[in-house]
């Protein structure tokens, strides 16, 4: 059998292609895809080839946040329908290595990622119009739940991830440097924690708007007002806790300024080599720590945008047919007015009319 796929050959050549796949073996379950979202890292690969020492060597198909519908069940599976819309958890961790073990399997060192270039051969991801997938990978989501909300659980869960780092946060007043996805949904989940004050900074008056709609008491535009941050500054800091989430130099050492002494700054964002302020990392006794993925947080997140306990709608902010991804790369590049780019995959309407 075959399906159209969005394959990344090299730096700016991504073609819909048609690829041969499996039959759906015991424990596996196959899904007519419905929607994907275009990740930070999926932009990466298109736009540089890459991103730091992770580069594209071999074509890959695309796509690590997506949802789609049950179309075929293997041998051996249980809770899972025909027809139903679930999200797709698109780490496979080994099980079985010391980390494994120790219950951190976030730091699985035979970590089989989806739409990841980190191994070779690469790791093919979602944004095809069918997929076989282990059915354990497979999260139902709630009715009337939209399938481009549902594609939204990956990224919620990587701020989930990242709320949990900071420890308990209610009351607690909190700052987000960047209002991509990530730090939109960090917006909301720090809101959903019981932050009593939420400070969003970036460079983009869009991005902003989105913010104050996902839960923020103020948005500041950094780029228009540089001394924005400056009020907080005052008494050596002002936040108990700050989420980076944009992984620019300047946003880091205003985050360094704004801190309280022996506040937690929680590291989202990846970049390159930055410099920081050390001597601020030592003098205020600051806990620096880092955010990666997730595990258990997936789960949460479904369940999350299932009830609209946490309103995902604000960040989609545009949607493609799998025929113009390229197109939907190229929106997803400008920040100026995207946010949440999504493919739609249009023979998945038909596939589902079908089976029904």
């Amino acid at each position: 059998m075959q399906t159209r796929v969005a394959r990344l050959h090299a730096e700016r050549d991504l073609r819909v292609e048609h690829l041969d796949y499996s039959t759906c073996r015991a424990g596996e379950v196959r899904l007519a895809m419905a929607a994907g979202g275009i990740c930070g890292s999926d932009l990466h690969y298109y736009q540089d080839g890459g991103f730091g020492p992770v580069r594209v060597r071999e074509p890959i198909v695309a796509g690590h946040e997506a949802s789609g519908f049950v179309e075929e069940i293997g041998d051996g599976v249980s809770g899972l329908e025909l027809g139903q819309l679930v999200a797709v958890n698109p780490s496979q961790p080994c099980g079985q290595c010391q980390y494994c073990r120790i219950g951190q399997p976030i730091h699985c060192l035979d970590m089989r990622f989806m739409g990841s270039a980190m191994r070779l051969p690469h790791e093919d991801g979602m944004f095809r119009e069918h997929l076989v997938v282990p059915a354990i990978q497979c999260h139902p989501v709630g009715g009337g739940v939209t399938p481009g909300e549902a594609a939204c659980a990956e990224p919620l869960a990587v701020c989930l991830h990242a709320i949990a780092q900071a420890g308990d946060l209610n009351g607690k007043t909190v700052l987000v440097t960047g209002a991509g996805p990530i730090g939109l949904l960090t917006v909301a989940a720090a809101h959903y924690a019981g932050a009593g004050q939420i400070v969003v900074t970036d460079l983009a008056d869009s991005a902003l708007s989105r913010a104050l709609s996902m839960g923020a008491t103020q948005a500041i535009n950094v780029k228009s007002e540089p001394d924005g941050l400056l009020p907080f500054t005052e008494h050596k800091g002002y936040f108990d806790v700050v989420f980076d989430c944009s992984a620019a130099g300047p946003a880091l050492r205003s985050a360094f300024t704004a801190i309280k002494p022996r506040g937690i700054l929680v590291q989202v964002g990846v970049t390159g080599d930055v410099t920081i302020p050390l001597n601020a990392l030592v003098g205020k006794e600051i806990v620096w720590r880092g955010s990666q993925r997730f595990h258990e947080e997936f789960s949460e997140a479904v369940a999350l945008i299932s009830t609209r306990e946490i309103d995902v709608r604000p960040i989609i902010s545009h949607s493609f047919p799998l025929d113009a991804v390229v197109e939907a790369f190229e929106q997803a590049g400008d920040r100026s007015k995207a946010c949440k780019v999504q493919i739609t995959f249009q023979q998945t309407d038909k596939s589902l009319k079908d089976e029904r």
